[in-house]
């Protein structure tokens, strides 16, 4: 991929992530890996531990759950950085009753000013029933906007689905 910035979007499960690494791989740059996710369960814990061998050593990898600029400090164009995921981020600022328009502002200025190519992977969430409750249906809203937001800056935008890409805007 030759795009400045990709966005990756899909459902759970759907091969987002594994098509975003490759991605990352194929553009011969230092690989950097932007974890969002917060370890609060065994579960969890698994999942990042199947990740990080599934990337294998040669990607470094910034820990922080909710600050772009922790993840894009000191980047380089010789750098591609992968942020998994933009709804774990999301989720995180949710649940720490964050401002979600401040903190998106600072995600896209973040992202727009990264001298290095940027790859978000994110999750569609609009594609099921209307939620429930109040939070449920709060987080699908923030969500779609993130997503819509994120797509408007983009290069590059592909829809993954039994991990097959399907490109929406740019090209591969």
């Amino acid at each position: 991929m030759a795009s400045k910035v990709t966005i990756i979007l899909g459902g759970a499960a759907s091969g987002k992530s594994e098509f975003a690494e490759q991605a990352c791989v194929k553009t011969g740059k230092n690989k950097i890996y932007w974890a969002t996710s917060q370890i609060f369960d065994l579960e969890m814990k698994e999942k990042v531990a199947r990740h990080l061998t599934q990337r294998g050593p040669d990607w470094t990898t910034i820990e922080d759950p909710y600050t772009a600029a922790t993840a894009f400090e000191n980047t380089q164009p010789k750098d591609v950085v992968l942020m998994d995921c933009a709804t774990m981020w999301l989720t995180n600022h949710l649940i720490a009753e964050h401002n979600l328009e401040k903190e998106t502002d600072r995600l896209l200025s973040a992202i727009e000013t990264c001298p290095a190519e940027v790859i978000v992977v994110t999750n569609e969430t609009g594609l099921g029933i209307v939620p429930e409750n109040a939070l449920a249906r709060r987080f699908r809203e923030a969500q779609g906007r993130l997503n819509i937001a994120l797509a408007a800056k983009a290069d590059c935008v592909v829809l993954v689905a039994a991990g097959l890409p399907m490109v929406l805007k740019g090209a591969l």
